[in-house]
Formats: C-alpha cells, structure tokens, sequence
C-alpha cells in the first residue's frame, strides 16, 4: 500500500459530507458581522485594548509558562477568579482557558461513578463530549421540558439508580437563541438532590443585572455550578468556572484538563476583569443591543420567522443545499451570514443563524433583511 492510499477512507469521508451538502471550510472575515458572538463589541474596544497594554507596560507576561499548579498561577488569574466570584454571586470561580475545554472539564470531573447526568438534548456539544467522556451514567431530555428531566431522574431512581443527579442546561441555546426554563429545572434539582449545572456562555454579558446572565439569581447555591465565558460578550478568550469552594478545590485537585493545561494567558484574564469593569459602568451597551433585537425580531415576523426574543435569531430553512445557497447569496452582498447545518443542529433543521452585536447598526439591520427577503425569493 502506498502512502497515499492510507488517506483514502479520509477523502472518501469528505467526499460524502459534500454530497450531503455538510462539507466545512474556513473562510476569513469579510462583510458585516452577523456572525460572531462579539455581542457588546467588546473585542476592539479601547478599553479593553488599553487594558492589555498597560499590564505588557507593567510587566504582565504575554503567556502563562506553565500549568496553574507549576509554575503558571499568575496574580492575574487570582485577581480574575477573586472578582468573578463577587460579580456573579458565587463563593468561589475558577479560570479556563476556554468553554469548550470548561465543560468538558466540568462534567468529566464532579459528576462521579454511580452519579446520573441528564443533559439537555439540543446542550452544546462540549458538554455532550464531557458527559460521555466522564464516570456518569448519561441520558438526555427534550428540550426545555423540566418534566422530562425529572422523570429520567425517577426513571433512574427505579431502575436502582443510588448516586446524585446533575442536570445540565445552557440558559440561552446557541443555535435557537430561546432561554431554559431554570426555575422549573432549580425546582427539580432541589426536589431530587440534584445539582444544576447551567452554561451561560450566550447569556453573560448580555442578560441580567449587569449582565450577569439568566441564572444570576440562583447563583451561591450549594447545588449550582456555572459556566460563564470570556469569548462571547466579554470580547477576550477563556471561561469562568463558577462554584461553591469545595467543588473548585476538588476541581484543582481532581480535573485532569485543569491540571495538566498550561494557564491561560495573563493577559486574557486582565481583559476579562476589564470587561466585567464595563458591563458594570456602560449599561448603554446592553440597552443598544436590545434595540436592535427587537428591530430584527419585527423584520423577521415580517417575513414569516419566529422571533427568538434574544441576540440569536435562526431562520430555520431545513434543507443543507439551501441554507448554504441563502448564506453565499447574503455573503455576495456584503452580509457575514453563515449557514448551520447538521450534527451541529438536528437533521432537517439547516438555518441561518443570524447573531446580533454592537458591530452593526439598525440601518444595517434593515438592510440585512431587504436582502434576505430577495434571496429567499430567488
């Protein structure tokens, strides 16, 4: 066999996807930004920019070195971890370098063996890798049906289950922009000894007080675990842990992801307590971005789409082809729409995601939907 046949089956797996029309690329920044999750444009802001530059200035070194228990726990990463705790409400957060790796991370530790993890069906596929990956027994429950996810856990308590369930749910879907029901699911929690694990990753920043997210008011329970992250809204990289003090220090003492990464850099923990400095003192930003959601809501009622009633607004268009036809068109206009097809959300769902953020303005908005009007017609 030559070298060349061993990457057969590779192509022959890429040439399916695109029969299927699922076949990915990466593809630059061009266009208006209706794609990114830069929610608050926070990602060039001068503040945030300013802030970087005064810790290079002082000293603060561009990479960690190391992981967090050698020689990588910087005084930027205490102080970030120390001022999430207090902004968010929690006894105690813990820095990582991204949310990917943070749920992952989250759900292959604490969950333990014997333990029962039901996760939201349509839940980011970072906490379906971790759920998998971990001890745990693993089922899943319809989306946003705090019924269902109480009668797995009775389900399993039937069927002999004896450990501790966790019940793991974003507060805003990535994909369909709706909220979780956390009440009704805080309330299963509490009745069953459960723990509530909640990623706020599309939510802080932008809702709550402050923007401290959907799930601000059950946060410093002893049964809540949450996930904020610092690449959305907050405009750096990384994400934040948030916990009661025991699990955290189980955490650096048991989490293998945690444990054997090297830090995040510095910097980026500099740019995350800068961001949460201005959720705090510029209001305005979130009130703007609350304008242009409604705005886009109407343009897309307008036209027959279900509004989200957040920043993230899918067009639900089903087939693959065309999704990827509706996209191209809006991109040859000057739009940066992209197509989201399957396994990222289930199979004859294929949308366009529409994402909106303080990088664009009501004009623009307006224009966006002037066009979709066209290209859907075409």
């Amino acid at each position: 066999m030559n070298g060349r046949a061993l990457l057969d089956r590779y192509e022959a797996s890429l040439r399916g996807l695109a029969r299927k029309s699922r076949l990915r690329a990466l593809s630059g920044r061009s266009g208006l930004d209706f794609a990114s999750n830069d929610y608050l444009g926070l990602a060039g802001s001068k503040r945030l920019a300013d802030s970087v530059a005064t810790a290079l200035a002082n000293g603060t070194p561009v990479g960690a070195t190391g992981s967090r228990l050698l020689r990588g726990n910087d005084p930027e990463h205490e102080a970030l971890e120390a001022k999430a705790a207090r902004f968010f409400g929690a006894e105690r957060a813990l820095f990582f370098g991204g949310g990917y790796v943070a749920n992952f991370a989250m759900l292959t530790t604490l969950p333990q063996k014997g333990d029962l993890i039901v996760l939201d069906e349509l839940i980011h596929a970072s906490a379906h890798e971790g759920a998998r990956a971990g001890r745990a027994e693993v089922v899943e429950a319809r989306h946003n049906d705090a019924n269902a996810v109480g009668d797995a856990i009775s389900a399993w308590r039937t069927k002999g289950g004896t450990g501790r369930p966790w019940i793991a749910a974003e507060s805003l879907y990535s994909m369909d922009g709706d909220r979780a029901p956390l009440d009704e699911l805080m309330a299963v929690a509490d009745r069953h000894d459960a723990f509530l694990f909640v990623d706020e990753a599309h939510a802080t920043g932008v809702h709550g007080p402050d923007g401290r997210g959907l799930a601000h008011h059950l946060e410093g329970r002893d049964n809540v675990v949450v996930l904020h992250t610092c690449g959305k809204a907050l405009g750096g990289s990384g994400a934040l842990i948030t916990a009661p003090a025991v699990l955290c220090d189980y955490i650096v003492n048991r989490c293998r992801p945690f444990i054997y990464a090297t830090a995040p850099s510095p910097l980026m923990a500099v740019a995350a307590m800068e961001a949460l400095d201005i959720l705090a003192d510029e209001p305005e930003r979130r009130e703007q971005l609350a304008g242009l959601v409604a705005l886009a809501g109407k343009r897309a009622q307008a036209l027959g789409f279900k509004p989200s009633g957040s920043q993230i607004l899918p067009i639900i268009v089903g087939d693959n082809g065309r999704a990827v036809a509706l996209a191209e068109g809006l991109q040859a206009r000057g739009f940066d729409v992209r197509g989201i097809r399957p396994p990222t959300v289930p199979e004859g769902t294929a949308r366009l995601r529409i994402s909106l953020t303080l990088n664009i303005g009501e004009h623009d908005v307006s224009a966006l939907f002037n066009a979709l009007a066209e290209e859907w017609d075409r």
